[in-house]
């Protein structure tokens, strides 16, 4: 861009010169012997004033005639295309031959201006011009951005009202939305509701299901114990397995979550604390001490009674294993910021390595003698995967089992 700018100029001045040549060819005389004489001033003023930057010259094999500018000096040539001037500046020149009738020989005449203000002022001029560009740019990037904020501005409200929604602050998103994205917002408004209504019913249908079952067993049950006792062992693995089955499907139900899944959040410290103090009383006997070392400024996503019922099911197995000490503690997953590893330790005699794997699954009880279905571990397992967690055996550093309750934090 620059150098296209300064060939414009130069050809411009070239063609300014090329008026002057017009004007000296038709005042210039030369006689036989080759003396040349100016028979009238050049228009410019600029040609008689010494060191202006405008220079002439006129010269034969014989004589040499030069403008005023010129004073004493001559114009010189330097690396066979630059000719410089008075001051030995460098000049736009343009270079003419002529013949006259009184002189058979040619006559070169040259004339010249400094090519100076020239460059100073093309660089002057692209200093203007990148600095209207520049203007120009961040006009025009500030236009595009405020567009896009402005744009953008209705997805922004409706992320805030998600995050509230997530926060249990609303049940909808209620807010005015243009008609571009204002069905995606009925949508997801529909399928908040639908979501919603499926939980409530689903926990509705189980409390009823469990009412409704309750009694009937229990009828049986009484009815059993008074048999003999060759008829009690036949009826009574029936009815455990119905019961076992009843109590593993509730769990299930239970894990379809709170009516605001997505702003549920629960403290692990204070529920380990409150479980504590009740299997404290249950096991006074046994003298189990349980350390709790979870922060308690630390929050999860998951509902409250789903909490109870996972962490009171692995402390409860702690309890019955340990010996003498549990200890309860976290840490951050360090590809996981967002997750968190809540650790429930103890030093009972731990499960061998092979079965680790075994234990999660329904129904399984490494010790017929110790009260319980074998429901628990997989109960937890299941409800940590619909929370997005997962649940994790390992072995403690106390001797006993580790059990890893990994959850996502709370938002």
């Amino acid at each position: 861009m620059p150098s296209q700018v300064y060939l414009y100029m130069q050809e411009d001045t070239k063609q300014q010169l090329s008026i002057y040549m017009d004007e000296i060819a038709a005042a210039l005389e030369a006689d036989e012997k080759g003396n040349l004489k100016l028979t009238s001033p050049l228009s410019d003023p600029r040609f008689t004033r010494p060191y202006s930057g405008f220079y002439w010259s006129a010269k034969t094999d014989k004589a040499l005639l030069r403008s005023r500018s010129l004073w004493d000096k001559n114009l010189t040539i330097k690396n066979e295309h630059d000719l410089l001037g008075a001051r030995d500046e460098k000049l736009i020149y343009i270079q003419s031959t002529l013949y006259y009738p009184d002189y058979s020989g040619p006559i070169d005449v040259t004339i010249g201006t400094d090519q100076q203000p020239i460059t100073d002022t093309v660089r002057n001029l692209m200093s203007q011009l990148w600095f209207i560009l520049a203007l120009l740019y961040i006009g025009i990037l500030a236009l595009i951005i405020i567009q896009v904020q402005w744009s953008l501005s209705p997805l922004n409200k409706m992320h805030k009202e998600l995050s509230q929604l997530r926060m249990g602050k609303k049940t909808q998103l209620d807010q005015e939305y243009p008609k571009e994205i204002a069905p995606v917002v009925s949508d997801l408004n529909a399928l908040v509701f639908h979501y919603q209504e499926l939980l409530e019913r689903a926990r509705h249908h189980a409390g009823n299901l469990s009412h409704a079952l309750k009694t009937p067993l229990s009828v049986l049950k009484n009815d059993i114990s008074t048999k003999d006792s060759a008829t009690q062992e036949q009826l009574r693995p029936p009815i455990d397995q119905i019961q076992n089955q009843i109590d593993y499907h509730l769990g299930r139900a239970r894990m379809a979550g709170a009516k605001n899944i997505l702003s549920v959040s629960a403290n692990p410290s204070e529920r380990v604390d409150a479980i504590s103090m009740a299997f404290d009383k249950v096991y006074t006997e046994r003298g189990i001490s349980l350390i709790n070392e979870l922060d308690s400024s630390i929050s999860v996503a998951v509902e409250k009674t789903d909490l109870d019922e996972m962490l009171g099911n692995l402390i409860e197995n702690a309890y019955k294993w340990s010996s003498s000490i549990i200890r309860v503690h976290s840490l951050l997953q360090k590809d996981s910021p967002e997750t968190i590893d809540i650790m429930i330790e103890d030093d009972g005699i731990g499960i061998p390595e092979q079965k680790l794997g075994t234990v999660i699954k329904r129904g399984v009880r490494l010790d017929e003698t110790m009260p319980g279905t074998g429901l628990g571990l997989n109960i937890v397992c299941e409800m940590a995967h619909s929370y997005r967690g997962k649940l994790t055996l390992g072995r403690s550093g106390l001797g006993g089992l580790k059990v890893i309750l990994s959850m996502k934090l709370a938002q």
